[in-house]
């Protein structure tokens, strides 16, 4: 696989889009912003979000929908390596956020669900249907942690609901090529748990011992100290994790029975999405090092993300 960096000086890039222009919208999450990164790596910030923008997806209306995690604590490593530590002391509230991209101006569709606040929405993906599943990580302070959910929103604004909860640190979210299963990774115990889809936003429940109704597809696939982060699809349903600490991309297959691993330079490799002729070029954030790279000739096509024009 041949790697191209594309750009350098990102805060803490993520959630990124790849659009039919060549460019690559990123989240810098460090930053409070959404950014456009052209193909000879100039970055163009289109909105200014404030607190922690996450997850990004387009939606049905051409608008992009960003999890905004209301903002981190950051520290930065003695070889310059940049993560975030906790809830930020300015912590400004999670919700989910729609981006006009042609004015860069911003409306909040979502901070509740159910009567409940948001805490750390992450990861977002659009189903046919025009709705949109959505990660709630939590957040972490010095002496307690948030429990997570998958909850099921609306582009045109109607109420969310819960799909599932409590979860642990639930962070990717994809959805199989047929759309009938919904995945999430667990970033704390690098774990990948997939769900049937009964209709738009509900998902069939297993029973005890699930912890959380999910059906496990892998758990630290090498063991050691790696964390999943948010994820991808390809065009044969193979589930694509950007992996913490190992620094890469576990790829897992629909079964949960193959896991393969592509290293790359950043323990802090967070995301990554299909683009270019064919979508056989991976781009990945390596969010640690402000880096937004391309993998040339990926194995295997990206899945075609609903309304990515």
């Amino acid at each position: 696989m041949k790697v191209r960096e594309i750009a350098s000086g990102l805060q803490f890039p993520e959630g990124p889009v790849a659009l039919s222009d060549g460019s690559v919208l990123v989240v810098e999450i460090a930053r409070g912003t959404l950014s456009r990164v052209t193909p000879d790596g100039r970055i163009h910030v289109v909105a200014d979000l404030g607190g922690g923008p996450n997850g990004a997806a387009i939606g049905p209306d051409g608008a992009v929908y960003v999890c905004n995690n209301g903002g981190f604590r950051w520290h930065t490593e003695a070889d310059g390596c940049l993560r975030p530590v906790a809830q930020a002391d300015d912590y400004s509230g999670g919700r989910i956020e729609r981006v006009n991209l042609v004015t860069g101006q911003a409306e909040r569709v979502c901070d509740s669900v159910e009567g409940r606040a948001l805490r750390g929405p992450n990861d977002i993906v659009f189903d046919a249907q025009g709705g949109f599943y959505f990660t709630d990580l939590g957040k972490g302070r010095e002496f307690d942690m948030d429990m997570g959910a998958v909850h099921y929103g609306h582009a045109d604004g109607r109420a969310a609901h819960v799909v599932a909860r409590p979860l642990l640190t639930p962070n990717g979210v994809g959805l199989s090529p047929d759309g009938q299963t919904l995945y999430y990774a667990e970033t704390a115990g690098a774990r990948l748990w997939a769900y049937d889809i009964t209709a738009p936003g509900q998902v069939q429940k297993h029973a005890w011992p699930s912890p959380n109704g999910g059906r496990l597809l892998t758990a630290s696939p090498g063991g050691g100290l790696q964390r999943f982060d948010s994820l991808a699809v390809d065009a044969l349903g193979n589930i694509c994790v950007a992996t913490l600490m190992h620094g890469g991309i576990s790829i897992v297959s629909p079964d949960g029975r193959l896991v393969s691993h592509v290293p790359l330079p950043d323990r802090m490799t967070t995301n990554l999405c299909f683009g270019g002729p064919g979508l056989r070029t991976a781009y990945v954030t390596l969010s640690g090092t402000g880096k937004l790279i391309a993998i040339d000739d990926w194995p295997i096509p990206g899945l075609p993300l609903h309304f990515n024009a």
